[in-house]
């Protein structure tokens, strides 16, 4: 036999032999594994899975007969698109490998698809058992569309033929009808988000009957945005309801589900959104002639039951009310004529107005304006502000004015004085303050006189200012 160290035969009888730590058995045990199954492919059913904290994911890949320890580390695990589960048979790739510390023999997986059934189709059946027994498909839950919606909202992308389409039914059953476009990517990456984030900014906006969330049709992956639970709950939380209209007839997506009505195609949702202008005038005349039948018949079987009786005042009664009745018909056909019409004239109207606030020649008359407005505060700008500049000046001068007579100095420009003690500095305001042979110290408008005190005489009292 060959020794793993180093491929010489090892022999018990040979002085010196070879012995190896578990350590270095395992080590060279896993490079032998490694070097020899790279990466390999196997399929089998998973059991005794646990996720770790760290995101790491063990379990046992297993058939009829055997079984290996499997590791999916946090990496490849977060590409995964669907999450495995215990019972869920699966192919995986990955390297054969040894844990040396225990000594086991597991695969490190590396990829992971179910076998069968596509990665994606079992992440939408897994999200739409989660969401339908949260309630959110519930039939309960969906609501009546509004028979003659005033403003309709629209979440699709921009560029694809399902605007194009939509818009060219909507002019076609009801002109004049409003319209507002919350432009989304509606595939590729970022688009789920785009799409709910367009959904609850028309909830925001307000103002809207409806909206229309819209793509055409494309492969699993191509609508999958769609398959996104954001969208999914975006929908279903809308305070306005939401037909969806996504693919083509056979494809069915979440949003399809959470949505108040399900469209086959982007144009029949906008035939069901809308009843055509035809079709309320064929309506109206349906009911009057079907209401003029009634009435007919009505007044044929009370002329039958007068001529019974003959009673031919109950028949002239008879013949005004149906009068009466055939007038108010007319009036109300009119009426609602009328109403039909003014409301589109009123649409149309709005839309010119609109179009004319927001022409190029109306924006540029209104930029002209503002500039002038600017050139002509900038130059009244040095006018008014030299024009301040005057008047601040004119107040500073009739301040220092005012400060100049109050001043005691201007007091002694008028031939008075100020006389000081000589030893304290106090202000001398009685002469008795001093005694003969004092020094005082007298302020004159210009210098100063340091004095001796000669004789000091007092004022009588009734001489007292």
């Amino acid at each position: 036999m060959r020794s793993l160290a180093d491929g010489r035969p090892a022999s018990p009888e040979r002085p010196g032999r070879l012995v190896l730590t578990v350590s270095q058995l395992n080590a060279q045990v896993r490079d032998l594994l490694e070097e020899t199954l790279p990466a390999v492919w196997v399929e089998g059913e998973i059991s005794n899975l646990r996720r770790y904290p760290s995101g790491h994911t063990y379990f046992t890949l297993k058939d009829a007969s055997a079984q290996i320890s499997a590791v999916l580390f946090r990496g490849p695990a977060a590409w995964l698109r669907f999450r495995p589960e215990d019972g869920l048979k699966v192919l995986v790739r990955g390297r054969v490998g040894l844990y040396e510390a225990r000594g086991s023999y597991q695969i490190v997986v590396e990829a992971m698809e179910p076998a069968g059934l596509g990665a994606l189709q079992l992440a939408l059946e897994q999200l739409k058992a989660k969401l339908q027994a949260e309630g959110l498909f519930d039939p309960a839950r969906k609501r009546p569309l509004p028979a003659l919606p005033r403003r309709i909202g629209i979440v699709t992308s921009r560029s694809g033929a399902a605007l194009r389409d939509i818009l060219r039914v909507l002019e076609r059953r009801f002109a004049g009808v409003g319209v507002v476009i919350a432009p989304a990517r509606v595939q590729g990456d970022g688009a789920p988000d785009e799409v709910a984030a367009a959904v609850r900014e028309l909830n925001r906006l307000g103002g809207l009957d409806v909206i229309i969330v819209a793509r055409g049709g494309g492969s699993l992956e191509d609508l999958w945005a769609f398959n996104e639970e954001v969208v999914a709950r975006a929908i279903a939380g809308s305070g306005i309801p939401v037909i969806s209209a996504v693919g083509h007839e056979v494809d069915v997506t979440l949003s399809d589900l959470a949505a108040d009505l399900r469209a086959p195609t982007p144009s029949a949702a906008a035939e069901m959104v809308v009843v055509s202008r035809a079709e309320i005038v064929d309506r109206v005349g349906a009911l009057r002639a079907r209401l003029l039948s009634a009435a007919r018949l009505r007044v044929s079987d009370r002329r039958q039951l007068l001529a019974a009786v003959g009673a031919e005042r109950a028949l002239a009664r008879a013949a005004a009310r149906l009068r009466d009745a055939v007038l108010r018909v007319d009036d109300l056909g009119a009426r609602l004529r009328a109403r039909l019409e003014g409301r589109l004239l009123r649409g149309r109207h709005g839309l010119e107005v609109l179009s004319q606030r927001m022409s190029p020649a109306r924006l540029g008359e209104r930029l002209r304006g503002q500039r002038r407005l600017v050139r002509e505060h900038e130059s009244r700008l040095p006018a008014a502000a030299g024009a301040a500049l005057r008047r601040a000046g004119r107040h500073v001068a009739a301040y220092v004015e005012r400060l100049q007579a109050l001043s005691p100095l201007a007091v002694l420009a008028r031939g008075y004085a100020i006389c000081y003690d000589g030893a304290s500095g106090a202000i001398l305001k009685d002469a008795r303050a001093v005694r003969p042979g004092s020094g005082v110290s007298v302020r004159l408008h210009r210098g100063r006189l340091t004095c001796k005190v000669k004789e000091v005489e007092d004022v009588p009292r009734d001489e007292e200012g």
